[in-house]
């Protein structure tokens, strides 16, 4: 008996996979549910912020006072979700929590002006497929450039990574590159990444090579994935991330049983909802103004 395929392939189950195949297992397949983290629900938040900023307020009008009542707009809508009150913070943490939240918005002020984005989407969900599979991801901003060109962005709350994951990272930028190029017709001019806590932006322009890279390495990660669910073989790859996984106690390399989890799945008896389907497809939308733009055809 095999374990059932993933429906998708993101740039995160990609880099979940390669830094430790068991913890995949547990996220993407048995789909056992993660304990709220602060560092998480503070991303949420900053990027709803963001979000809010660009399709609320015109060019012209984004200033840094706009984005901060922005981020209190942010926090009111999401102050109920489970996300956040399942954290448990005391009105000194929140206190914190808010303080944190508020610098993020204010050191992406110093890494760009929002009054010069020509905005064509926020938080796009693209699905796309490569050979027998499907690759998904969400892409936190498109917008042309002054040239008219298309420029793919993507929000960091955490720290920089360090060179030698440096390399990990531009691959989830070359898959979203990906994506645009075959949901949407158009390869972006670039792709940046901008770390807002230090901040920082890391940014490449997308070739045939970088693209067809990233293609043979999605497609080695599917056959992995693939041989594994077949096997039932997803193994333990003990790290420096062990200490941030929430999965412990179905590791073995901690004493854990694997075979546990598949009693913690969550409606095990439930066919998964199909990928997307509380989000309105926005593609068509984004391929108007493309067009009008004139990076593809009517």
């Amino acid at each position: 008996m095999s374990l059932p395929l993933p429906t998708t392939l993101s740039p995160s189950k990609v880099s979940s996979f390669k830094d430790c195949a068991l913890a995949f297992r547990f996220s993407a397949i048995d789909r056992l549910p993660e304990p709220p983290s602060p560092a998480a629900a503070k991303g949420t938040l900053v990027h709803k912020a963001l979000e809010l900023l660009f399709w609320d307020h015109p060019q012209g009008s984004r200033s840094l006072a706009a984005a901060l009542d922005c981020l209190g707009r942010a926090w009111a809508l999401l102050a109920n979700d489970a996300e956040f009150a399942e954290l448990g913070l005391s009105a000194e943490e929140q206190a914190q929590f808010r303080h944190e939240a508020d610098q993020l918005v204010r050191r992406y002020f110093q890494l760009e002006d929002p009054d010069r984005i020509q905005v064509l989407g926020t938080e796009l969900m693209l699905q796309a497929p490569l050979g027998d599979m499907q690759l998904r991801g969400i892409i936190d901003r498109l917008e042309l450039d002054p040239d008219g060109r298309l420029v793919v962005t993507d929000y960091k709350t955490g720290r920089v990574p360090p060179e030698s994951r440096e390399q990990a990272r531009l691959g989830g930028v070359h898959f979203y590159a990906y994506l645009c190029e075959k949901a949407l017709g158009v390869r972006p001019a670039r792709v940046q990444l901008l770390y807002l806590a230090e901040p920082m932006s890391i940014s490449t322009t997308p070739s045939d090579q970088s693209i067809k890279g990233m293609a043979v390495r999605a497609q080695a990660v599917w056959a992995a994935v693939e041989r594994a669910c077949r096997d039932e073989d997803f193994r333990p790859h003990p790290s420096g991330l062990c200490g941030y996984c929430a999965y412990q106690a179905f590791c073995p390399a901690f004493g854990g049983d694997p075979a546990l989890a598949v009693s913690r799945r969550p409606g095990a008896s439930k066919a998964p909802s199909g990928p997307g389907e509380a989000r309105p497809d926005p593609t068509e939308a984004v391929r108007d103004a493309l067009r009008a733009a004139g990076l593809v055809g009517v």
